[in-house]
């Protein structure tokens, strides 16, 4: 495989990112598209678990929302690690562009079927099955793509910022989208489909070239995925990084359970779904504004695991909660700790990993990340039909805890990885 560097983009020899326009330009496309997913995805979770009860008690309809995170699980699980090794071969540009004009075309397809009025559940799981795919694609190309954009001198600064920008959309997002929500689920459709038209319009106005160094042309396809899990694997602190996200979330991930609280458990209806939506997203964009301002550089692993354990506690808490002003607090400083716990591990992950890699280090990651957003969706609903949703609550914090502790003690040098700049 060649390592010869890539001409640095214009005007990347200083450390500043903010100074190049194409930086600017592909921060507010990220920006965008993040937020036009989680304003999606709120919109969507809402309408399912709407529907599914008309005909279906709690549990069963909560089932149907974990077959929301399913359909999109399973194509993400089937094509985000070739599309790790397509972002390594491929213009990653072209195909980030490619990925949100695919995601728009969903939106559009959602927003026509909520102007219809109760549109089957087939119908919506179909469109979101689509919609996984083409975010395969998305995450992996448009890491692997910033370093070409910023050159290697701003790069730490510039990871950074996307950071930022990625889990202020990830985290912030469903905050809008709840809110809009309690609105008109036609109009949370129609305000997602403006995000994704404002981050194609910002991706196609990037001049950068997405074009990556060729790998050695010995190396075929699926020898270049395998090496890309075996670099995964065998670096320790990715993994360790990867893996403690995977199992924290699938545990103690809260956003399928939202909707089954604020309607059937605090009894506050879909307004009140929106504030339970918008506390978790307001705390992490709190913190992701304190970050901007005062990021963490030192003792990163110590900080990281201590965030972790306290978004696991304060799902315990959210579980075991009666009153919506609590549950809307412990969910506010949950998104302030994930937001301290995500923006360290992907900086580890990117400063850890050789340029030639990451779009198929990228994709390993976003695949563990699939795992524990989308199928952790799957399985916060079997939960609840297991246990009730109190039960799944309590018993994913509990579980997020103890699961904190082991990888301290499994991965000791992610706990005590220290300089993040």
């Amino acid at each position: 495989m060649t390592d010869a560097a890539e001409p640095a983009p214009p005007g990347a020899s200083g450390s500043d990112p903010w100074k190049l326009r194409d930086f600017r330009l592909l921060w507010l496309g990220r920006l965008a598209a993040v937020f036009g997913i989680q304003v999606q995805s709120s919109a969507l979770l809402w309408q399912v678990y709407e529907i599914a009860r008309r005909d279906h008690p709690i549990e069963q309809a909560s089932l149907y929302l974990g077959l929301v995170g399913l359909v999109q699980f399973l194509p993400m699980l089937a094509l985000t690690l070739p599309a790790g090794e397509m972002a390594d071969r491929r213009d990653r540009r072209m195909t980030v562009v490619a990925s949100i004009s695919v995601e728009g075309a969903c939106a559009v397809a959602f927003l026509a079927m909520a102007l219809h009025g109760s549109p089957p559940l087939w119908g919506l799981l179909t469109v979101a099955c689509v919609f996984g795919a083409a975010r395969a694609f998305l995450a992996p190309a448009s890491q692997a793509f910033l370093p070409m954009v910023v050159g290697m001198k701003a790069l730490p600064k510039a990871i950074v910022a996307q950071s930022l920008a990625f889990q202020t959309g990830a985290i912030a997002g469903p905050a809008l989208g709840g809110v809009i929500v309690g609105v008109s689920t036609p109009l949370a459709y129609g305000v997602s489909l403006g995000m994704f038209a404002v981050g194609l319009a910002a991706m196609l106005l990037i001049r950068t070239s997405g074009r990556p160094v060729r790998l050695n042309g010995l190396i075929r396809r699926w020898a270049a995925v395998k090496e890309g899990l075996h670099y995964v694997w065998s670096t320790r602190i990715v993994l360790g990084a990867i893996s403690l996200d995977l199992i924290v979330v699938l545990l103690a991930g809260v956003a399928l359970l939202t909707p089954v609280f604020a309607r059937d458990i605090l009894m506050i209806g879909p307004e009140g779904f929106g504030l339970l939506r918008a506390s978790f997203g307001v705390g992490a964009l709190v913190m992701a504004l304190y970050l901007g301002r005062f990021p963490i550089l030192r003792r990163g692993g110590v900080w990281m695991f201590g965030a972790v354990a306290v978004f696991g506690l304060c799902t315990l808490v959210f579980g075991l909660s009666k009153v919506a002003w609590l549950s809307a607090l412990v969910l506010f400083i949950g998104g302030a700790a994930d937001m301290i716990s995500v923006n360290i591990r992907q900086t580890l992950i990117q400063i850890a990993t050789p340029d030639h890699m990451r779009g198929r280090v990228s994709s390993v990651s976003m695949l563990f990340i699939g795992a524990s957003n989308e199928l952790g969706e799957a399985y916060s609903g079997v939960m609840v039909r297991l246990m009730g949703p109190i039960g799944a609550a309590v018993f994913g914090g509990a579980a997020a805890l103890g699961a904190t502790g082991l990888w301290a003690k499994l991965f000791p040098g992610l706990r005590k990885a220290d300089r993040l700049g």
